[in-house]
């Protein structure tokens, strides 16, 4: 295919990020730019951006692309196509009404998050922050939308037909505590037996006597299930270990070394592709290299991949920690207490560290659907919280996008908590696999 030229009046490391992402791994373009407009002169069609010329695909300029500094920017809202928009212009010559560029930098970047803000209980960037939230726009992917648009748009341009990429759908499991009663040592069980006895829980005390008598099965325990499921319908998954050596109130785990830890950890290393869990204070105490070095001991692979546990991001500290713990992709873009699209896309891409204005080669995975966001946090139940994950779904699948979700094992166990779960999950799995393409995550 011929390389598509961009005219622009400047260049900038924000540009080259967006037309990268855009034309090269969105569309699978060629493109070259240029800031010479004689180059443009005697082309049949080419992209200009911040001019209205003749034969072009012309995009208005607001400026963003061209800072190099923490602005803060409130984007105009407006519509094209009768898809809701940002960075709206009001300017009629240019081929689209909006600064496309600067709305797909806004949402990739997470420029928003670099500001200030009241952090929730988790010391996190709230989802009611953002303006995905505040324009009622997070349960689509409104990027993949535009990009959709601007495909038909580039087709029909050029007379040429530009092949869409094919819908993915990527399943992965945090596993924060792999068993709900057995292996958490004498002090945890006694505990545990007192808290229930307080509460008059009776069917608590029976299933936990049970489980550790070992006459029934631990409700936590859906491994076994899980490998079978993925075998017989030719799924590819990913599982982050939750592997820190303290127990906290947010790190419940049994220890990574202990030996039906090891056992889990070796099989699902079987079943797919591990990551770390990073453990909820190891942004503040500098432990993710250790958890990590332990993970990789375990299963004998280097670990590259990773996913905040309580999805802990902070910008753009956690992204560098990452970096600097060897971490070539992250699975944490999303919100812990809002279903939907935190970048606006389910689309992979390249973090932008905003703040020291360049390209890293940490590789972002966003993730549109979390089981306990829905059940804890919504107070969906197991139908409605799958008609939600379906609708965000069929939006994916019209734009060719990637759907990435996140289950746990204890919701796909046997827990009266999560009655419904695990049927509900395995008939959408069922459905997404046969649509599946299989590839490798670089792991």
């Amino acid at each position: 295919m011929e390389t598509i030229v961009v005219y622009s009046a400047g260049n900038s490391n924000r540009l080259k990020y967006v037309l990268d992402w855009l034309l090269k791994e969105r569309l699978q373009l060629n493109y070259s730019t240029t800031t010479n407009e004689q180059d443009i002169l005697n082309l049949d069609f080419f992209i200009v951006y911040g001019k209205p010329l003749p034969k072009s695909i012309s995009i208005p300029d607001t400026g963003t692309l061209w800072q190099k500094d923490l602005v803060k920017t409130i984007p105009q809202k407006g519509t094209w196509k009768e898809l809701p928009v940002l960075f709206a212009s009001t300017e009629k010559e240019y081929t689209l009404p909006f600064d496309f560029f600067s709305a797909v930098f806004y949402l990739l970047s997470r420029c928003e998050e670099y500001h200030s803000f009241n952090a929730d209980k988790h010391g996190r960037y709230p989802a009611t922050n953002s303006i995905l939230y505040k324009n009622g726009w997070l349960s689509r992917p409104i990027v993949d939308e535009w990009v959709h648009a601007f495909r038909n748009k580039i087709q029909a341009a050029l007379g040429i037909n530009i092949p869409e990429t094919p819908y993915l759908f990527q399943p992965t499991y945090d596993i924060d505590m792999a068993y709900s009663h057995l292996h958490k040592g004498i002090g945890r069980i006694v505990g545990a037996y007192m808290r229930a006895l307080l509460k008059g829980d009776v069917r608590q005390i029976s299933e936990r006597t049970q489980v550790l008598k070992k006459k029934q099965k631990d409700p936590y325990d859906s491994f076994r299930w899980l490998r079978q499921l993925h075998k017989e319908y030719d799924c590819k998954p990913l599982y982050f270990i939750l592997s820190s050596a303290q127990t906290t109130t947010f790190d419940k785990n049994i220890h990574p070394k202990h030996p039906a830890m090891v056992r889990v950890i070796k099989n699902v290393a079987k079943d797919g592709s591990v990551g770390i869990h990073p453990s909820y204070y190891s942004r503040e105490s500098n432990k993710m290299a250790k958890e990590k070095t332990m993970l990789e001991e375990i299963t004998g692979r280097s670990i590259r991949i990773s996913r905040q546990h309580y999805i802990r991001i902070k910008m753009p500290d956690t992204y560098r920690m990452l970096l600097k713990n060897g971490i070539m992709e992250d699975y944490s873009m999303g919100y812990g207490a809002h279903l939907g699209f935190r970048a606006g896309t389910g689309n992979s891409f390249l973090w932008y560290d905003v703040a020291e204005d360049e390209i890293t080669t940490l590789r972002v995975h966003p993730f549109c659907f979390m089981d306990t966001t829905a059940h804890f946090e919504a107070k969906l139940s197991a139908m409605e919280a799958f008609e939600k994950l379906n609708a965000m779904s069929k939006l994916l699948e019209k734009t060719g996008s990637t759907m990435i979700t996140i289950f746990h094992n204890f919701s796909l166990g046997t827990s009266n908590e999560w009655k419904g779960w695990r049927q509900a999950y395995e008939d959408f799995l069922i459905e997404k696999s046969t649509m599946n393409a299989r590839y490798d995550y670089g792991t």
